[in-house]
């Protein structure tokens, strides 16, 4: 008897307007995530997608995904409707929020995108919606944060007149075997009836869903998954530094220690973009929030940061001064046009600043977004203007980079001259002695 009470007052209290599917759903935020959630959802629901960018939202009403993530052919065939007007969220009864969650020039969490997004959509919430959170964010941001903003733009009360839930995104930029359809969705409503509704929802175009004890144990459970990697790949640049000292390449002792079946395998290099090297900073708040030094997580962050410096010092003492450097890859990982956090451009400003000469060329970004962001000039091809180049420095592995050649060395590489080869990807090219290489 008490568990029907209990569900004839929800039911009161929910107005009898919260479905088991949603009718209309809102993808608010329409990058990287945002616009692969929203095509896929819309192979099974009614979605419409708003971001507030003028210029993406052109691209994408003409077929073209900037981002590679969805294809043109795709963009096509989709149901799915995108407008930079907020009217487009009329009517819609579950709203999804998946905008960045960057930190400030002090490593501290900034919240301002999902502040925004959630005054976005509060005008047009109505009894019985949902609005799901999809960002990387410290445990308690769904409810605290998002569910005020929520409350203070439509009047209504959360848990009450409309429902939170939480859904960390999992997409990995570029990759083409785990996508939203391969990958299980973690998820949690503010009730029991919001998780099932949410069950249905991720479930119908998932690999299946996992339901998290709470809200906060889905933000949790986010924020981890990006420092944990951060951690393991800490150790393994921190490995390679110390193996760097003897002449030893951290890349022949992973293809030694790979051979076992448990050992777990990280790579060296860069640590940007917009999760692995800023998510760890949420969970380092949230830990000194609560008065826990986050001491792994912090030593973590310094040594992938400090990388930057070590491969720019290791090139620089190996050139003279005023050498030419042909720099390839300038996006924060290969075969993605994303510039966001890019180190690699740190690593060039940085030669630059120590009087060399620096072309960057990158296969993938866009040349006005690397103006526009960074003010730097990508060449347009590989073969020099003048002289050729006295180091290749190959710091993003493109597969187009990945794959050059003895031959394509010959023609842009001094004879003598550099390879320095940050990634590995020319470890299997046998020089004979024509180049000097170096690697991590």
């Amino acid at each position: 008897m008490d568990k029907l009470y209990k569900g004839l007052i929800l039911g009161l209290l929910l107005g009898g307007n919260l479905r088991k599917r949603p009718e209309k759903i809102a993808v608010v935020g329409l990058g990287y995530v945002g616009l692969p959630l929203a095509v896929a959802l819309a192979e099974k629901f009614s979605v419409v997608g708003f971001d507030i960018d003028k210029t993406r939202i052109k691209d994408l009403q003409g077929g073209h995904d900037w981002t590679n993530e969805i294809s043109d052919d795709e963009m096509a065939k989709s149901t799915l409707r995108v407008s930079d007007e907020p009217d487009i969220m009329e009517g819609v009864d579950v709203f999804i929020i998946t905008t960045p969650t960057p930190i400030d020039k002090n490593n501290q969490p900034d919240l301002s995108p999902v502040v925004s997004a959630s005054r976005s959509a509060a005008p047009y919430l109505s009894k019985g919606a949902v609005v799901v959170l999809e960002s990387t964010v410290y445990p308690g941001v769904t409810e605290e944060v998002c569910g005020p903003a929520l409350e203070e733009g439509s009047g209504l009360k959360a848990g009450k007149d409309f429902f939170l839930g939480y859904s960390p995104e999992r997409i990995n930029p570029g990759d083409r075997e785990h996508t939203i359809s391969s990958i299980p969705k973690v998820i949690a409503g503010q009730t029991p009836e919001v998780t099932e509704l949410l069950a249905n929802m991720y479930g119908a175009v998932t690999a299946g869903v996992f339901k998290a004890a709470s809200i906060k144990t889905a933000e949790a459970a986010k924020v981890i998954e990006n420092a944990q990697r951060d951690i393991n790949i800490a150790f393994i640049n921190e490995a390679a530094l110390i193996f760097n000292q003897s002449g030893i390449s951290i890349y022949d002792v992973l293809e030694a220690a790979g051979t076992k079946w448990n050992f777990l395998n990280f790579k060296p290099g860069l640590v940007g973009g917009h999760c692995i090297g800023v998510d760890p900073h949420y969970l380092a708040y949230f830990a000194e929030r609560g008065r826990v030094d986050p001491e792994m997580i912090l030593a973590g962050r310094k040594i992938n940061e400090s990388m930057v410096a070590y491969i720019g010092g290791k090139v620089s003492r190996k050139l003279k001064m005023g050498d030419r450097v042909l720099a390839l890859g300038l996006t924060f990982k290969e075969n993605v046009p994303d510039l966001r956090n890019s180190k690699a451009v740190d690593i060039i400003k940085g030669l630059q600043g120590a009087s060399f000469k620096v072309d960057v060329h990158d296969a993938e970004a866009d040349p006005e977004e690397v103006k526009r962001e960074y003010g730097l000039d990508l060449v347009s091809a590989l073969e020099p203007v003048g002289e050729k180049y006295d180091c290749v420095l190959g710091i993003v592995a493109h597969t187009s980079y990945a794959t050059m050649t003895v031959d394509d060395f010959r023609g842009i590489l001094k004879p003598g001259g550099l390879i320095a080869d940050v990634k590995g990807q020319w470890r299997d090219l046998h020089l004979e002695g024509e180049f000097e290489r170096w690697t991590l």
